[in-house]
């Protein structure tokens, strides 16, 4: 499971109304392939399609596939707004390392079980 801080959900929620979408629609957290780290987080809105986990947190609807949540269960995600301007952070547990974009991280294993080649530190 993936835990939203209400700050997030605060933020996400007003994106969603700013955008005027329905509310069939919720937060979908993905990872693909790329960056440094070998993989990267995503997030979009969307509507939820066979085989997602969907769940509540704050008035926000997340919305996960199953090989996200094996790459990110655990993680949570806030909203920061600081001097150097707000933006949204996820804490992985499942991560092992990260580079400095925040965005590309690396885990221990691969959804088939293999280690991971290398770490991101060594690029």
């Amino acid at each position: 499971m993936i835990t939203l801080t209400s700050n997030a959900a605060d933020k996400l929620g007003g994106i969603l109304a700013q955008k005027g979408l329905e509310s069939s629609h919720g937060l979908r957290i993905f990872v693909k392939g790329g960056g440094c780290g070998g993989m990267q987080y995503g997030m979009t809105f969307d509507t939820a399609r066979d085989g997602d986990e969907v769940y509540e947190q704050y008035g926000m609807r997340v919305i996960i596939d199953a090989t996200s949540t094996f790459y990110i269960d655990g993680a949570s995600i806030d909203y920061v707004d600081n001097l150097m301007g707000g933006g949204f952070h996820i804490d992985n547990p499942q991560a092992t390392s990260s580079c400095g974009c925040g965005s590309s991280f690396r885990t221990a294993k691969s959804h088939s079980g293999e280690e991971m080649p290398e770490s991101c530190a060594s690029h």
